[in-house]
């Protein structure tokens, strides 16, 4: 059985959490958080700590804090040569401190705190320093889910940004076109089956073989009529920028 110690209890740790209750092959001995009561429906409050100097031994321990936050914490583990990683898509290896071994164990989802997700279908990116380390890291990868990666630093930097255009930027698009929706009296929900096709779509084609729409057609009349539609200037730029990258897109292809 493996002993993980997580540090950390904001929506990525509270998911690994649970992912990992549900594995007989994993314990988690402690987790450290500066507010005990966010983590104590998920495990015994006598395995809870805000105390950098009570931490747990265990095989492994798995920062899962802001990306701001890991150098700073991992400077604070009180001891030297255990396995230390953290779970962040943007911050390198080399941001934790030397005093212990370092990985990346990476879980490329969206999370968020109440929506349970299934982590069999989860990508997790894993690193590490040394052989022996990364393959106690694919072991408890392979234990909660079915797509596990060998990403180094800079690979993972690169599916971040990926992941900030493909999710983060995508939803905030949905939130503009919920936003005209409702100034125009017209339910959101109308929208729906687009959307999921349109996510359905990309499992078969590549995103350049699914793009339709006015600027793939070129359709000017349309393009115009939007802009002229629109009143939020913000909106109309985006919409303007966006254009213009589906049209560049399209002569580099």
């Amino acid at each position: 059985m493996i002993q993980i110690t997580l540090i950390g209890s904001g929506n990525v740790a509270q998911h690994l959490l649970l992912a990992f209750n549900k594995n007989p092959d994993i314990e988690v001995v402690q987790v450290f958080s500066r507010k005990l009561e966010s983590v104590s429906h998920l495990i015994s409050i006598d395995k809870i700590t805000d105390r950098f100097d009570d931490l747990a031994e265990a095989d492994i321990y798995i920062i899962a804090v802001t990306d701001d936050a890991i150098v700073e914490v991992s400077s604070q583990l009180p001891f030297k040569n255990r396995l230390v990683v953290h779970t962040s898509g943007s911050a390198s290896m080399e941001n934790l401190n030397d005093n212990n071994r370092k990985g990346v164990f990476y879980p490329l989802q969206t999370f968020t705190k109440g929506k349970e997700v299934d982590f069999k279908t989860i990508p997790i990116c894993i690193e590490s320093q040394f052989n022996d380390d990364y393959n106690i890291l694919k072991k408890v990868a392979d234990s909660i889910s079915d797509k596990v990666f060998m990403i180094n630093s800079e690979q993972r930097k690169s599916l971040h940004v990926s992941a900030v255009f493909v999710n983060n930027f995508v939803n905030h698009l949905y939130a503009i076109g919920n936003a005209i929706c409702d100034e125009n009296q017209v339910p959101f929900e109308i929208l729906q089956p687009l959307i999921k096709e349109t996510a359905d779509k990309i499992m078969s084609l590549s995103p350049n073989e699914a793009q339709t729409g006015p600027a793939k057609r070129n359709d000017k009349t349309t393009i115009e009529s939007h802009l002229n539609f629109l009143s939020d200037e913000n909106h109309k730029n985006i919409y303007k920028l966006l254009t213009q990258s589906i049209q560049d897109n399209g002569k580099k292809l």
